[in-house]
């Protein structure tokens, strides 16, 4: 059977952060990311640093507050309150994941939804479940326009996600069901995964479990995207089943950082028109 399509992001958010960056221009304020990360976690560090650099270089402005690991949750809801008053922050990113002590669902549910450009906060998952105006989660709005950009259709469609956390799966799940798809959603408890992903159309894979996914769970000619970390959820021998399968790196994760930042750029847009956030044409 021929390998498989490849589902780039690099190209599509390249474009992406193009057209984010004419619209960055074209206002009177430099749209401007606040990053929020607490401890050392080298991963969380890189990728953070990786965030920063990409707002730069598309013409958004960025702030950075590093907090110590032993940080208490009242210390970290305070520095979120100043950045969620501070008129010249369009968008606050709490970076995740946040140290064990720390009560995470209090601190991303401090962030405004007019501010939570990574779509991470209570009020940003119910804004998604239920087609409200508000920015949708990152990495799954960039899957949805990743499927959008390569013809693959949702509306009708089986999905399978595989992973439920608060940040990926969950959010997805409620997306792709907005757009009409019929969505099963897979976890570590789940009896007999296998028989779930074979009969996918589209399947996606966000457990962060390397090689979990093998060629036998696929159904021939599915679309299957693999949003876990390097080296990917996705065993190579899957790109002989399928009919695309999105790469790792390379896929997914350019993708989130372009919806990140065309979030902080509607945050703008919402202050200077003091419309709501995220509106219905963008995922």
């Amino acid at each position: 059977m021929p390998t498989s399509n490849v589902l780039s992001g690099i190209e599509i958010a390249n474009r992406m952060n193009a057209e984010t960056a004419s619209r960055a221009a074209d206002l009177s304020v430099v749209p401007t990311l606040a990053t929020v990360l607490v401890g050392d976690d080298p991963g969380s560090v890189k990728y953070v640093e990786m965030k920063r650099r990409r707002s730069a270089r598309w013409g958004l402005g960025t702030v950075h507050v590093h907090l110590l690991s032993d940080t208490s949750t009242s210390a970290l809801l305070a520095v979120l309150s100043e950045l969620a008053d501070d008129t010249s922050v369009h968008g606050i990113l709490l970076q995740h994941p946040l140290p064990a002590h720390i009560d995470g669902r209090a601190a991303f549910d401090a962030i405004p939804l007019t501010k939570d450009v990574d779509g991470t906060s209570s009020a940003a998952f119910a804004a998604a479940a239920l087609g409200r105006p508000g920015h949708r989660s990152c990495t799954p709005a960039g899957i949805i326009a990743l499927l959008d950009h390569y013809g693959v259709p949702l509306a009708g469609a089986d999905v399978v996600v595989v992973g439920r956390s608060a940040i990926l799966g969950k959010p997805l799940a409620a997306m792709l069901t907005e757009r009409d798809a019929t969505v099963t959603l897979c976890h570590s408890r789940t009896t007999d995964l296998a028989a779930h992903t074979r009969r996918a159309d589209v399947l996606v894979a966000a457990a962060g479990r390397p090689g979990l996914i093998t060629g036998e769970m696929v159904r021939s000619g599915a679309a299957v995207v693999d949003a876990g970390f390097t080296p990917g959820d996705v065993a190579p021998e899957v790109s002989e089943v399928a009919s695309a399968v999105s790469p790792v790196p390379g896929g997914v994760g350019p993708m989130t950082i372009a919806m990140l930042l065309a979030h902080t750029v509607d945050a703008a847009e919402w202050r200077s028109e003091r419309c709501h956030p995220g509106g219905p044409d963008r995922t």
